[in-house]
């Protein structure tokens, strides 16, 4: 039975008399038995992936590519005067993560099953993600973000444990989503749940009872940290998920006729991130349980965890006082105490240490120092996780240390975004690119092929089309789609310096105002999310909202420049975003980044990168040549000799430089205080004069350069679309089944 056979079965009517919502529950109940029709991926040696984020993005289209059904499927739709984009529509987006982090886990997922290999992702359910987010008054507002549906991706295992805390115990219920690999076999993510989970305890905007943990524990993704009952809570989230994984995983082992002191031969855990490294003390907690020797126990889970570390940031890597632990899961502080002893006894030093004189727990140096293997993200940070952050474990245990360059999933981020790109790159080299991507570099041929070249700029430019149609329909408003589409998305932070292409856009506001017009309009986007207690994160989005009102409703700039930051970015928005990108912006401090993977995305759709040369960045950088990115500002040696140094100072620069002082007085500038709130922005540009810790001032004059450099050279279309072919040639480097092939052969030993 062919797929309108079967549509049209479920539908108990013609497609073309069906509405887009029968349409879309005939089409996923139909993606879900296609599904269970495949293979279960098994192995002696199974992955569990332990993630506090998987940001997952719509499934259906993404499950039929990896069905090899899409096409049938689209075309069966099309025949019947219906739209598959519009039946995606329809479908929620997972509310499971929020940046690169929880991508990264969802690319690997895929890519996993794509190559054969056992592995399952573990996390909790959350039933409102991270938040909504609201644009109101120039402002960012957070907002619950339901997305559970009844008939949907979700299926209810009945497999439930019990954890314990001191004061309660909760019973869990695991709910599982399929994960198809492309034309291969398939995996699961596992997502844990409490039993009696009250969305009704949700009011006004995100605000709820923090101390109701038996009612709160899955609602949100990183709850409000900014008091004690919210740190609180994350502590009894990542118990919660690594009690639930750690039972799991000995549950499957016994399933299979195995002893839990055999766990490193049939298991490996991956650590992503610090957020589930409570897993360590909870698998000890519970093989001593199970009679095994405290030495025996410590030295099996050594040998089964590996730790990914995401960050240079000091602040984010966890550390959590001792009476916290106490007050939650004080069953596992004898374990962690224990751990502690023996480090200091072996390495009396105390930076070292678990536990630290000031009676905090150090996560990440209990997952170096209690798993087999740590690996950074990108070459550079692992080199400065291995010469500056951790240098001194990785002086004491050098066999540990490794790097695995992030990657992104082709099948979702060139197949299902790009079809267009996508059918060129197949009609020029063939489709062995889908499973190997490496066979991208042979677009190399074309660099001097005039047809191909200019189908390509066809191609950006009705990619830019189709943004320009959804951001109408969605954001209402209108975009010239002759202009250069700069894009700067991802989590909002300082040092991803959303707030010095803010002053980009005041310098340009005021070169138009001044009658010097741009030889092409630009239009400026936007997408990002800050957390709700990151104060000055949210004023940065409230600076580029106001930019955006002041550019946009003045007559002389507007016609030359456009702002828009788009509302509640997503993975939905950014597959909208990057094929229609020509600037990629990535122009974090250098050193801070650990790679970032939306620097990947944009360069495999053909975006040309202006950035620092920080995380990935520098290997993007070494793959296409200096002809074919725009590198700016100091290097991340520089950089961390400027904080070691304390050598850096924003008020000599605002001081010294009229031009900077001048860019950045317009926070303040009275058209702007009127039109925005002058606490925020008069707060924001204290930070900026005074302290500036990611030192947007220190680099902003060489980022105006090279941006204008940029603009100026994207004039030579021929040229440019080099650099475009060149980009994508490249890419394929990047790919997650890259990244998971050296994960298996180095760190997983799976097949």
């Amino acid at each position: 039975m062919t797929a309108k056979e079967e549509l049209a079965e479920k539908l108990h009517k013609p497609i073309c008399e069906a509405s887009n919502e029968e349409i879309y529950q005939a089409l996923t109940a139909f993606v879900k038995e296609r599904m269970e029709k495949v293979p279960r991926l098994s192995g002696e040696r199974k992955l569990y992936y332990i993630s506090a984020e998987f940001l997952m993005g719509k499934l259906l289209s993404n499950n039929l590519i990896n069905l090899g059904l899409f096409e049938e499927v689209k075309s069966a739709l099309e025949e019947s005067g219906k739209q598959l984009s519009e039946i995606e529509e329809l479908e929620p987006e997972p509310s499971l993560g929020n940046g690169g982090l929880g991508r990264l886990a969802a690319c690997y997922l895929d890519s996993a099953a794509t190559l054969g290999l056992p592995a399952d992702g573990v996390g909790l359910n959350y039933h409102f993600g991270l938040f909504l987010q609201q644009y109101r008054d120039h402002k960012q507002h957070e907002l619950p973000n339901p997305w559970i549906e009844q008939d949907g991706w979700l299926q209810d295992t009945g497999i439930s444990f019990e954890v314990p805390f001191r004061d309660f115990t909760l019973r869990s219920q695991m709910y599982d989503i399929d994960v198809a690999g492309y034309q291969n076999g398939k995996n699961k993510l596992h997502l844990f749940d409490i039993s009696l989970p009250d969305e009704e305890i949700v009011h006004d905007g995100i605000e709820f009872d923090k101390r109701d943990i038996r009612h709160n524990l899955t609602l949100f993704l990183y709850p409000d940290d900014s008091d004690r009952a919210g740190r609180l809570l994350r502590v009894y989230q990542q118990y919660f998920m690594v009690s639930n994984a750690a039972q799991l995983i000995l549950k499957e082992l016994k399933e299979k006729g195995h002893s839990c002191r055999e766990l490193s031969k049939y298991a490996v855990i991956q650590i992503n991130d610090t957020h589930p490294s409570m897993v360590i003390p909870e698998l000890i907690r519970l093989m001593t349980n199970e009679g095994v020797p405290m030495s025996e126990a410590i030295e099996v889970v050594t040998n089964t965890c590996a730790y990914t570390n995401h960050t240079i940031l000091a602040e984010a890597l966890e550390k959590w006082p001792i009476d916290y632990l106490e007050e939650a899961v004080p069953q596992l502080l004898p374990i962690i105490r224990e751990l502690d002893r023996r480090v200091k006894e072996k390495y009396p030093d105390p930076r070292f240490a678990i536990i630290d004189q000031q009676s905090l727990v150090h996560m990440a140096h209990m997952d170096i120092h209690y798993g087999f293997s740590v690996n950074g993200v990108a070459a550079l940070h692992t080199e400065i996780l291995k010469s500056s952050e951790l240098r001194d474990f990785a002086q004491i245990y050098p066999e540990k240390f490794n790097n695995k360059t992030n990657g992104v999933t082709f099948r979702r981020w060139l197949m299902h975004c790009d079809p267009r790109l996508s059918g060129l790159i197949t009609e020029l080299v063939g489709d062995g690119w889908k499973k190997d991507a490496q066979e991208l570099q042979k677009l190399l041929a074309f660099r001097e092929d005039e047809e191909v070249l200019d189908r390509l700029l066809a191609i950006k430019l009705e990619n830019k089309r189709d943004l320009c149609r959804y951001l109408e329909k969605t954001e209402g408003v209108t975009v010239r789609e002759d202009s250069v589409f700069d894009v700067q998305i991802k989590r909002l932070h300082e040092y991803k310096r959303q707030q010095m292409n803010a002053l980009y856009l005041i310098w340009k506001y005021l070169q138009i105002k001044a009658g010097n017009i741009p030889q092409r309009p630009i239009t400026q986007l936007f997408g990002a999310k800050a957390a709700p207690a990151y104060i000055i994160a949210k004023d940065i989005i409230h600076l580029i909202l106001c930019l955006q009102d002041l550019i946009n409703n003045a007559p002389q700039v507007s016609p030359w420049l456009k702002v828009v930051m788009v509302e509640n970015y997503n993975v939905t928005k950014a597959e909208k975003l990057i094929p229609a990108c020509d600037i990629s912006e990535q122009i974090s401090l250098a050193s801070k980044e650990a790679s970032g993977t939306g620097n990947m995305k944009f360069m495999l759709n053909g975006a040309v990168t202006l950035g620092t040369m920080d995380g990935a960045n520098v290997e993007i950088h070494d793959l296409v040549g200096e002809e074919n990115i725009y590198i700016f500002g100091r290097s991340s040696e520089e950089v961390i000799g400027l904080y070691e140094k304390s050598a850096y100072h924003s008020s000599d620069y605002y001081g010294k430089d009229p031009e900077i002082s001048k860019l950045v007085d317009f926070i303040i500038d009275p058209q702007l205080m009127r039109m925005g709130d002058p606490e925020n922005l008069a707060r924001l540009y204290k930070d900026m004069t005074r302290k500036d810790w990611f030192m947007a001032l220190l680099d902003v004059k060489a980022y105006i350069e090279k941006k204008e450099q940029a603009l100026h050279e994207f004039e030579d279309r021929r040229s440019w679309a080099k650099k475009m072919l060149t980009n994508i040639a490249k890419a394929g480097f990047f790919s997650s089944d890259r990244s998971v092939s050296q994960y298996n052969e180095e760190i997983w030993h799976l097949s």
